[in-house]
């Protein structure tokens, strides 16, 4: 007898655990991230009906056409993320950085000024969408001149996928470039998000 006690006790808990845990609580959050659509869905981007990537995750594009991302360990790959662990004083990471300078230099004759730093180092998790504003205007000539439009458009598009610091002074600016990109390949600046 004593032991039907605690263990009607511990059934009623279990029941009263799952129906909390197990279904409210999952309904709850799923309510919660229907009022985000944007962000609970992945923060997809569709360009002409068709989802071409996620404004949370760089790509890799390599093309003159495109504003390039930081340089990433993994070519920003989605399904693996990380850094290559090599230290400023590293002789591979100097080497790596002097190769990135030539290749940048080759690219983006038209540049202006020194390359920006995060054009030449890699970020923490190789998936990072962001690079700095001075980044993506110095990659602005090289391109319009491949797609054929004025500076002062893709100046704009680059200030319309600036983000300023929280409150003012919380992060600093950047470029969301798979965002850039994606109004880059679609005239008509219908993304849907």
């Amino acid at each position: 007898m004593t032991v039907v006690r605690p263990a009607l006790a511990a059934l009623k808990m279990l029941l009263v655990l799952t129906l909390i845990l197990g279904v409210l609580y999952p309904l709850g959050m799923t309510a919660v991230g229907r009022l985000m659509p944007g962000r609970a869905d992945g923060s997809l981007l569709v360009v002409n009906g068709a989802p071409v990537g996620s404004s949370l995750l760089a790509q890799n594009a390599t093309d003159a056409k495109w504003f390039h991302t930081r340089p990433s360990v993994s070519d920003a790959a989605g399904d693996t993320s990380g850094g290559s662990n090599l230290g400023p004083n590293e002789p591979d990471q100097a080497q790596a950085v002097a190769d990135r300078v030539a290749a940048l230099r080759a690219e983006n004759p038209d540049a202006q000024g020194p390359i920006p730093a995060d054009a030449l180092t890699a970020s923490s998790s190789g998936l990072d969408p962001h690079i700095s504003p001075a980044y993506a205007e110095w990659q602005a000539m090289r391109v319009a001149k491949a797609n054929g439009l004025p500076i002062s458009l893709v100046r704009s598009l680059i200030a319309k996928h600036t983000a300023y610091p929280a409150l003012g002074f919380i992060g600093t600016e950047r470029v969301n470039v798979t965002e850039l990109n994606a109004d880059l390949a679609d005239p008509t600046g219908a993304i849907g998000r």
